[in-house]
């Protein structure tokens, strides 16, 4: 289960949000400029790239369903600090499926699942389904971003997933607990991890990349990022003007609404989304039994919070689920309005009512490594991962008592969101990102695409980049409660106009709205997971 709500395919929990302010880029700027004498990234840039097959193993489920599309993999060395080139390397692990019409040659597509932490490794498998004929075009080129995946690892050695997806819990000595927790699991993350900690940014990734594009032999490069893939994408064209050809974006949002507390300003999307999955349990009252009538289902979802607020939950023999990780599954399980993730989160709350009626449960197998990746140190790696991308990147000191106050408030009209959007992170305890947070100036003409009920990334981002970019179109999708679109949600609308922008870069004319009719062949399901 991934630890992100900005997550391309976040599995129905994890999947779980929304995606700066100040002064452009100092620092950024020696890194990136060019200057008069020899170029200190020439060695990165012109590094031969050693394509290989991509499977680890017989267990290797990605890699070998890579190799049987024909894909390669490779492993590229970057600086650890663009600053300092010369000193200390990292691994970024690479794949590719090349393209195979010469005639209509268009360049490298480089994809981006989300996150932060999202492995993309696998993407050129998905991403070529969604493209259909159009993806022999392109090289198409997936890639773990530094300390992700299969690139150079990052584990602070935590003993949980959940170090964001947390709730603050009933009263102020519950969110006392998170306080404690949030500063233990910075302290811990210093402590093991505390020399790549500066480098572990967004903007560093982007930095990857051009490397990657250089190495590829390539003057530009095309884009397709989902959800925090986004930011990453407008942080590309913020560092490297010029070097991108097709942009398009999933779930976005503006710089500005990146930051430590990922669902903040999405409380009421969220809650809209909770009430709209409510309606269509009720409907199906005789296959999850939790209740006919809207109000009937969410006193069930009330009951069980209200249960694990007195005492955890019990689920198995082995785990234990508390006020603070279980609304997560809740949140986590309305990113997407198909029919079949709402019935994926009406088995878990069913199954969550018994406990809350301590009653004897045994999880299923999906709900069982969605708790072991929460609850264990089998969620650490990922979990860290993510944790040291967003907090590099924006980390700020807000005060404790800011966090308790904004949830309060939050609460009265969103009780279940509210206290999970605004709950205290690692971050309030990290040191001072090394770089300023990014800031556009630039016009970028990218298609940008979004729903109207994301839960994720709310629907104002869209609006506000697509003011932020005059050049770009924003393609969305009405009365849609859903994060992540093309390939993903089954619209042949949204699938066809971002396939006729890669297949020719010309935008619509104007900003096209495509229906919530779904794609008669349904969504293309991804073995990945779902975002």
């Amino acid at each position: 289960m991934p630890a992100s709500v900005f997550r391309r395919r976040p599995r129905t929990l994890t999947a779980c949000a929304a995606l700066l302010a100040a002064t452009a880029v100092a620092p950024a700027a020696t890194a990136t400029a060019t200057t008069s004498g020899p170029d200190p990234l020439a060695p990165f840039r012109t590094q031969h790239l050693d394509w290989h097959t991509c499977a680890l193993g017989p267990d290797d489920d990605t890699g070998r369903a890579l190799d049987a599309a024909g894909a390669d993999c490779a492993d590229a060395t970057v600086p650890l600090d663009y600053t300092d080139p010369g000193g200390r390397t990292l691994t970024v692990a690479v794949s590719r499926r090349k393209a195979t019409d010469t005639a209509h040659y268009s360049g490298p597509l480089f994809l981006n699942d989300g996150g932060p932490a999202g492995p993309s490794l696998h993407m050129p498998l998905t991403t070529a389904e969604a493209m259909g004929e159009v993806a022999a075009r392109y090289d198409l080129i997936g890639m773990d971003p530094r300390f992700v995946g299969r690139s150079t690892p990052l584990d602070c050695g935590w003993n949980l997933g959940s170090a964001f997806l947390r709730s603050a819990g009933s009263d102020r000595a519950a969110y006392q607990e998170e306080v404690t927790v949030a500063r233990d699991l910075a302290e811990r993350c210093t402590r093991t991890q505390g020399d790549v900690l500066p480098y572990v940014t967004t903007r560093n990734t982007a930095r990857d990349m051009d490397v990657i594009r250089a190495a590829l032999g390539a003057d530009t490069l095309s884009y397709l990022g989902y959800s925090y893939g986004s930011y990453l994408g407008e942080v590309y064209t913020q560092l490297f003007p010029g070097r991108t050809d097709r942009v398009v974006l999933d779930g976005v949002n503006p710089p500005e609404r990146y930051n430590q507390t990922l669902l903040r300003g999405a409380e009421a999307v969220n809650e809209e989304a909770l009430r709209a999955w409510a309606s269509w349990t009720a409907a199906r009252h005789a296959t999850f039994g939790l209740g006919a009538t809207r109000g009937e289902v969410l006193a069930t979802v009330d009951h069980i919070l209200d249960a694990a607020g007195r005492e955890p939950l019990r689920i198995g023999g082995t785990y234990v689920l508390d006020e603070h990780v279980l609304p997560a599954f809740f949140i986590g399980g309305l990113g997407s309005d198909l029919d079949e993730r709402r019935a994926d989160l009406a088995r878990t709350v069913r199954l969550l009512a018994r406990a809350a009626d301590r009653k004897p449960v045994e999880p299923s197998q999906g709900l069982a490594r969605q708790l072991e990746f929460l609850l264990t140190s089998a969620g650490s790696a990922s979990s860290s991962q993510m944790t040291a991308i967003l907090c590099g990147d924006v980390a700020e000191r807000r005060g404790v008592g800011s966090y308790w106050r904004a949830v309060e408030q939050s609460r009265r009209r969103f009780p279940l969101a509210g206290p999970l959007a605004n709950d205290i992170t690692p971050c309030e305890f990290w040191a001072a990102p090394a770089e300023p947070p990014t800031v556009l100036d630039n016009d970028v003409p990218a298609l940008l695409l979004a729903a109207t009920g994301d839960p994720r990334t709310v629907y104002s981002g869209a609006r506000a980049m697509r003011e932020r970019w005059p050049s770009s179109r924003l393609l969305t999708v009405v009365h849609a409660r859903q994060h992540g679109l093309y390939g993903e949600y089954g619209n042949t609308c949204v699938d066809d106009q971002v396939n006729a922008y890669l297949r020719t870069g010309r935008l619509p004319a104007q900003d096209p709205t495509c229906p919530t009719a779904p794609n008669p062949h349904g969504p293309v399901l991804s073995p990945y997971g779902q975002r």
